[in-house]
């Protein structure tokens, strides 16, 4: 049965799935909890309420199978849809939900980790991260603190090392995307600013700030595309972005005669089915 703790119970089911040879990676706010030591910090410690990873899509059947034999109810008809992209299953007795995106994660932006899944055995490399952070349009306490630790905990860099944030990497991405480039910049920029609500001191905060800084400047030195030069004419005229929908975190979506012979369905949680857009991670 699934482990109460989700910290716990993210880094189990990465664990069996290494076993079963299955690639299946964390992102999301558990991610930086296991990659960022300072996320344990009074001012940027919060609480995760789903578990998030990326899988791949040739892999859909035995991911489907998976989490069945670990315990989890799927949204079936979510799955059914939706599930060349993405799969969610619900752990029903302690009111989680963990979603799975195939190949791509899309929300505000889309990004495509098909070639980024073997570079960590247990996560997203830490760019990869960073980024599922910063194409939030709508940027949230959760955001501010995760991007915040992984700052200060860790360098920037060209390479995939684990302890190092691919800068160039990023930079790249950028350059093909104005829009992406555009969201990401104004993030940086809303996050400076509200460095002193998070970070007591000035020493630490320059330390942050000085990345952000860093960062920036890598991004604007990157030789943009002709797409990126084109529909930067366009400017912010256009909407750049996505705004997923919200939708609840668990829902029991078993048929009623397996609800009723189960245990008495959790407080918040209800038969039916959401759309899945937008995961609180």
């Amino acid at each position: 049965m699934p482990e109460k703790d989700p910290v716990q119970e993210a880094e189990k089911l990465v664990q069996e799935a290494n076993k079963r040879k299955m690639t299946l990676r964390l992102l999301g706010g558990i991610a930086f909890r296991l990659r960022c030591p300072s996320s344990m910090k009074d001012n940027l410690k919060r609480k995760y309420v789903d578990i998030d990873f990326v899988g791949t899509r040739k892999e859909r059947k035995e991911i489907q199978n998976f989490f069945v034999d670990m315990g989890y109810t799927p949204r079936t008809t979510f799955n059914t849809m939706q599930g060349f992209r993405r799969l969610i299953f619900n752990d029903i007795d302690n009111e989680r939900r963990v979603d799975i995106f195939l190949n791509e994660f899309e929300m505000c932006h889309k990004l495509d980790f098909t070639n980024r899944l073997k570079l960590d055995s247990l996560t997203l490399p830490l760019a990869d991260l960073l980024l599922t952070k910063l194409q939030v349009y709508e940027i949230t306490e959760r955001e501010y603190r995760d991007v915040i630790a992984m700052l200060t905990d860790h360098t920037l860099g060209t390479t995939d090392k684990s302890d190092v944030i691919n800068e160039k990497y990023i930079a790249q991405l950028c350059a093909e995307d104005w829009g992406l480039w555009r969201t990401i910049t104004l993030n940086l920029e809303r996050i400076s600013s509200a460095l002193p609500r998070y970070i007591p001191t000035q020493e630490s905060q320059q330390l942050v700030k000085s990345k952000i800084d860093a960062l920036w400047k890598t991004l604007d030195s990157e030789p943009k595309s002709f797409r990126w030069k084109m529909r930067a004419r366009v400017g912010e005229k256009v909407k750049w972005y996505e705004l997923p929908e919200a939708d609840r975190e668990v829902v029991d979506s078993r048929p009623q005669d397996q609800r009723i012979a189960g245990a008495e369905q959790p407080r918040g949680s209800s038969s039916g089915i959401g759309n899945g857009s937008n995961p609180s991670s």
